[in-house]
């Protein structure tokens, strides 16, 4: 019987091997389980049913839910320390007699779960005490064995290879924000009429979702899946000493994908309110219909829901409903849209047709209500993992979408307006929307003047 609830969408059907899973719960100390589906126990025999040995190797269901659950309860870099602790004694790795047979047996499925770690969490690795552990029970491993030595040798350079692009994807990161300017501060040095705007750089709305969708899915191949874990960490309240997180960095690729859609949403609000005549705002605000239209068709839900949530014009209001954006009943007709996104993804047989960027935020606050709503430990001091399958498969089926190679061509041109045009603050952009169409009460008068005098007088203009 399997041991785990299966995730369809995680890895073919040959996940499990039926004979290495017994079924019975007395059959494991500190494990619990329900109608032969493992659902709690203790940390300690968690980590154990990690670990393998000559006769067992976990399915990656519960490798996979495991390592990223685990860090609510301990350390990445501790979790490391017990599992090479348990391989080394249960194996007898230390043992200059040791059997070689058992060890030629052992050796691959130890190898095999160090590289489904390595490559699931390679940001685990930044920790160099993940890396020291990793590197003596590699060692013990390869010792001796030139196909082992090759084979950890391979993992090793592939993980290394893996936080190298992380670095220099984290440098190019800073140096675009960087170069970001509030546009107030560009209108102060640069007359508004030589300025360019989205219409001057892209006029179609086909390439520009294009454009969008490519920095959607960098972004997105760069969060980990731990990411979604760390973000909402607590306090282990078992734990009585530490904070689990608090000498690294939690959650920056999530935080930095948030950002972006943050910017884009001033960046469309910025060029809807730049024209000083109304016929040319409108021709805006239908040209970024148009791309919503688009990334909608592309399955990038996430540009489109920055793009309507600042088109003010009622055709936006009609898109919403028409693109199935609706944010009622919990965002019903856009869960549905994304499910149907999903199941062309299953099925696709092109790059394009396999594209599925969620709405983001909506994906965050699905996981937060997840975790909120469920406790992570039991009365009896059990690992609740009933919760923690449910959230691993929110996680994976995120990890599917973020895999994706865009299958259109780059214009460098168009990317880089997006990333580094500068854009209005929240300020900014009320003033500019009064100084657009003039406040119709009082109440936005008080508000207009304060707004100029507060905006206006910052930047000295």
């Amino acid at each position: 019987m399997p041991q785990t609830p299966p995730f369809p969408a995680m890895y073919g059907s040959n996940v499990y091997n039926k004979n290495l899973y017994k079924a019975k719960e007395e059959d494991y100390e500190g494990l619990y389980y329900h109608e032969n589906n493992l659902v709690s126990g203790s940390l300690e025999a968690l980590i154990e049913h990690l670990v393998p040995t000559v006769a067992y190797y976990p399915d990656r269901t519960y490798i996979f839910t495991f390592l990223l659950s685990s860090r609510l309860f301990i350390h990445p870099y501790e979790l490391m320390s017990k599992v090479c602790h348990l391989c080394v004694d249960q194996q007898r790795l230390t043992d200059p007699q040791a059997d070689k047979a058992r060890v030629r047996k052992i050796a691959p499925k130890i190898l095999q779960l160090l590289t489904e770690w390595t490559e699931t969490f390679p940001y685990d690795f930044r920790d160099e005490r993940m890396m020291k552990s990793l590197k003596e029970l590699t060692h013990r491993l390869s010792t001796g064995d030139e196909l082992y030595r090759k084979a950890v040798q391979q993992m090793t350079q592939t993980l290394i290879r893996k936080l190298t692009t992380l670095s220099q994807y984290e440098e190019a990161l800073a140096k675009i924000n960087s170069s970001v300017t509030d546009r107030l501060t560009v209108l102060k040095t640069k007359p508004q009429s030589i300025q360019r705007d989205i219409l001057t750089i892209c006029s179609d709305p086909f390439t520009l979702a294009q454009q969008l969708t490519h920095i959607e899915l960098e972004r997105l191949s760069y969060i980990g899946p731990e990411e979604f874990v760390q973000a909402f960490v607590q306090k282990d309240p078992l734990d009585n000493d530490k904070r689990c997180f608090s000498d690294h960095k939690k959650a920056s690729n999530l935080e930095a994908y948030v950002e972006w859609f943050n910017r884009l949403s001033y960046l469309v609000a910025t060029e809807i309110c730049m024209p000083v005549k109304k016929k040319h705002r409108a021709r805006v605000i239908e040209f970024f219909i148009d791309v919503a239209r688009e990334c909608f068709n592309i399955g990038n839900f996430n540009s489109l829901m920055a793009i309507i949530s600042e088109c003010f014009a009622v055709p936006c209001k009609t898109l919403l409903q028409k693109h199935q954006m609706d944010p009622s009943s919990n965002f019903y007709n856009y869960r549905t849209a994304l499910r149907g996104a999903t199941q062309r993804s299953i099925t696709a047989h092109s790059s394009r047709e396999k594209i599925v960027i969620p709405f983001f935020s909506l994906l965050i606050k699905d996981i937060y209500f997840l975790n909120e709503g469920c406790a992570n430990r039991l009365p009896n001091g059990h690992v609740n993992l009933e919760k923690f399958w449910e959230l691993a498969k929110q996680v994976m089926e995120f990890m599917t979408w973020k895999k994706v190679e865009c299958p259109f061509d780059r214009d460098r041109k168009i990317l880089q307006y997006l990333l580094t045009a500068p854009v209005f603050s929240e300020d900014a952009l009320y003033l500019a929307s009064y100084e657009s169409e003039g406040p119709e009460n009082n109440m936005e008068k008080d508000r207009w003047k304060s707004l100029r005098c507060f905006v206006l007088g910052k930047t000295n203009i």
